[in-house]
């Protein structure tokens, strides 16, 4: 029964950083230009709970899991490393998503097998031994990986579709690592290099026989050096929202200077709120994990479609005289459908839209239990968010190298409970 309660109250396990990473590309584009490599920026989530988990560029849902060994539906975010310019014309990165076992010897040792495909359905695998290694304030992961990819997958990835290629089998090798700099802050970085199957290595469009790549950043995770809370403060929550599309950027509405869609596109929003931990650097600060369904309504110039959300934000509260709180999140966004108000904006800036964007929201509520002076109220709060996707000014090759998005402001009501 504890570990139940610590598990519902209790501090949980969580992070989120921002990298930027870099790889060589190993197409022959010296005849068209000069980049040798391509570097893009990443911001990353981490989460790991009883069944769900979210580990930077990858997240899943554990199906099965026994002492040693488990099986996971796992999604991993595909970079495509082509020169930048030509980033935003083929759609951005994608996505890999299928199945994992993972087999644990002990507390350092791990193997694993993935069955993955494609959107398309091009298929791969990945047969994995990696260590998990702490000493002191660092933390080594090292892992050596075998990569079968089906013909399908390597005429598309390595061919371009210009030419056939046959399925083979790369080797990938590196580590990731993690330091403790203080507090709730960490460095981040990892190196790995790839060897090209034969019928990879001898395609007339690969000039390479290796790919290289790397990242380094910092992000905000669990304070290592002191045990997780057995109980926090912060409850979950439950937040409805209803928002009208504005084709004025974060500082015109911020400023007081924005301009109302002429169509009148509006969405409703559903987000709940599961708590993280309720400080940071010692800081006061409520922070959920915030998985969000979004609806947007047809109007005259679009049909409805669905808008899914997975970010953390944190909440910071103050007393003047009544109970208000500032919000920010940070996430992804990813639309069955490109919305109106972010088509008319690509189509002026002549880029080509992506479903998948980098998610913020903006908030500022306050509490309806200290307004009217009634305790009933007291979980209740009442306030208005910014909902906003972006593509990070061109900088993400995981968003399409565009720049811009669009922006709702909304009012809404959360309950916690």
């Amino acid at each position: 029964m504890d570990d139940l309660r610590q598990q519902r109250d209790g501090e949980q396990k969580w992070g989120i950083a921002a990298v930027m990473r870099s790889a060589s590309i190993p197409y022959a584009t010296e005849s068209v230009v000069e980049d040798s490599t391509v570097s893009s920026f990443v911001p990353m989530m981490f989460y790991q709970g009883n069944r769900l988990f979210i580990n930077g560029t990858e997240g899943g849902l554990n199906l099965y899991r026994e002492q040693d060994w488990e099986v996971n539906a796992l999604i991993r975010m595909h970079f495509i490393d082509i020169p930048s310019s030509f980033q935003n014309e083929i759609g951005g990165d994608t996505a890999d998503f299928g199945l994992q076992y993972k087999y644990r010897w002990d507390e350092n040792y791990y193997t694993d097998f993935e069955l993955l495909s494609d959107p398309d359905g091009r298929f791969s695998s990945q047969f994995s031994i990696g260590g998990d290694y702490q000493f002191d304030d660092w933390r080594i992961l090292p892992k050596a990986s075998l990569l079968w990819k089906d013909s399908d997958y390597n005429s598309y990835y390595y061919g371009l579709n210009f030419e056939d290629i046959s399925s083979g089998v790369d080797l990938r090798v590196g580590s990731a690592f993690s330091y403790h700099v203080t507090s709730n802050l960490y460095l981040l970085g990892g190196a790995y290099a790839r060897y090209f199957d034969s019928n990879t290595r001898d395609s007339a469009l690969v000039s390479d026989n290796w790919q290289g790549e790397g990242y380094l950043g910092f992000g905000f995770f669990n304070d290592a050096k002191k045990p997780r809370k057995s109980s926090i403060s912060n409850k979950p929550y439950l937040r409805v929202a209803h928002g009208w599309a504005t084709p004025s950027n974060i500082g015109e509405i911020f400023s007081g200077n924005r301009v109302k869609d002429e169509y009148n596109n509006q969405l409703t929003s559903f987000f709940y709120g599961h708590p993280l931990t309720d400080e940071l650097f010692g800081f006061p600060l409520d922070i959920y994990l915030t998985p969000g369904f979004v609806w947007h309504w047809s109007s005259d110039v679009q049909s409805s479609t669905q808008e899914y959300v997975m970010a953390i934000k944190a909440y910071y509260t103050f007393t003047w005289p009544v109970q208000w709180r500032f919000g920010v999140a940070e996430g992804l966004s990813y639309v069955n459908r490109i919305t109106y108000i972010e088509q008319s904006e690509m189509d002026r800036k002549g880029y080509e839209p992506s479903k998948l964007l980098n998610y913020l929201d903006f908030s500022f509520d306050v509490n309806l239990g200290d307004v009217f002076n009634h305790k009933p109220l007291d979980s209740v709060w009442f306030g208005y968010s910014l909902h906003h996707r972006s593509a990070i000014f061109e900088s993400a090759s995981q968003f399409g190298r565009i720049k811009g998005g669009s922006n709702y402001n909304t009012v809404y009501v959360q309950f916690d409970f």
